[in-house]
């Protein structure tokens, strides 16, 4: 089997060696290719061209923003019309969430996230999952207007800077972001198909799975009824006071953590949600800071992409 094993060597838990030894034990079973990227796009690019060349498997070596770029550059040409028989996708889980491999119930240490992939493949074992689009770029497991982005864009800056992204500087940035947004809160208007428009939001997350993400080993919960095979996900707030935030942390972080509350709307298995902001607001896909909008459109994509697990 032809395979391209995709590398960012800047991921948090990436290291030379471990990366050599992922790859001679890929190799040993595959006919490999190995790509480091040098730049943002670079896995994209690559992974495109691997796919028109006739790749059979691509495995993302990396974090959530490098698989969110293989399964970009993998879906250039858009969605086959036969996902079971199109190139596969494995990921091994290298950077500080790593959301979507999580989410796939892959284990969290690399080598043992590659010995799975090897007996999936002896097993010839996949799956299909659904996948969220914008406009112009699939996600995997969520996005985000105003308050995450604004976190996600922070830190993003402050690697930028050389500085680590640590659970505890996220948590610090999401502090310093949350009273930032309270003084001056967005007023957003969410559609989704068969009901009326909500307006008056403040904060807009949609997902394409469940856990919505992690902090360090936890998992955080808003939409516990989503998965990667019923559509998207919706989890928004009209209420940006520290009785509302507290509130649903505290039942976010919960095991089985179901947020609710007078201020909180939610809905799973939509096929569509519309987000219209009355300024700017930052847009993250997969905890990658994409720019500002003012509006944008998330659309499911099912059975999108199958996966080696």
């Amino acid at each position: 089997m032809r395979a391209l094993l995709v590398v960012n060597p800047q991921a948090t838990s990436t290291t030379p060696a471990g990366r050599d030894v992922l790859a001679h034990a890929l190799a040993s079973e595959l006919k490999l290719d190995v790509l480091l990227t040098d730049y943002r796009g670079h896995a994209a690019e690559v992974t495109a061209q691997a796919v028109a060349d006739g790749i059979e498997l691509v495995v993302a070596l990396g974090g959530d923003g490098t698989v969110n770029e293989v399964v970009n550059g993998m879906l250039a040409r858009g969605v086959p019309s036969d996902p079971e028989s199109a190139p596969a996708l494995a990921v091994v889980p290298g950077g500080s969430a790593n959301v979507f491999a999580r989410a796939l119930g892959m284990p969290r240490d690399p080598m043992e996230a590659t010995g799975t992939i090897l007996n999936a493949l002896e097993e010839q074992r996949s799956r299909l999952v659904g996948l969220g689009r914008t406009s112009d770029r699939f996600f995997t497991f969520n996005a985000g207007l105003g308050l995450d982005a604004e976190v996600v864009a922070a830190v993003e800056r402050a690697r930028a800077q050389g500085l680590e992204a640590t659970p505890m500087r996220y948590a610090r940035t999401a502090l310093r972001e949350y009273w930032n947004e309270r003084r001056r809160p967005p007023s957003m208007t969410v559609e989704i198909p068969g009901a009326a428009p909500l307006e008056g939001v403040r904060l807009a997350f949609v997902s394409n799975t469940d856990p919505w993400t992690y902090l360090d080993g936890r998992a955080v919960r808003l939409n516990p009824g989503a998965s990667f095979t019923d559509g998207l996900a919706l989890f928004a707030l009209r209420d940006l006071g520290l009785p509302t935030i507290t509130g649903v942390l505290r039942q976010a972080l919960r095991p089985d953590g179901d947020p609710r509350g007078r201020h909180v709307s939610r809905q799973d298995a939509v096929a569509w949600v519309k987000v219209q902001s009355d300024r700017p607001l930052a847009l993250q896909i997969d905890g990658d800071h994409i720019g500002a909008r003012t509006e944008m459109e998330f659309r499911a994509v099912p059975r999108a992409l199958r996966v080696v697990v």
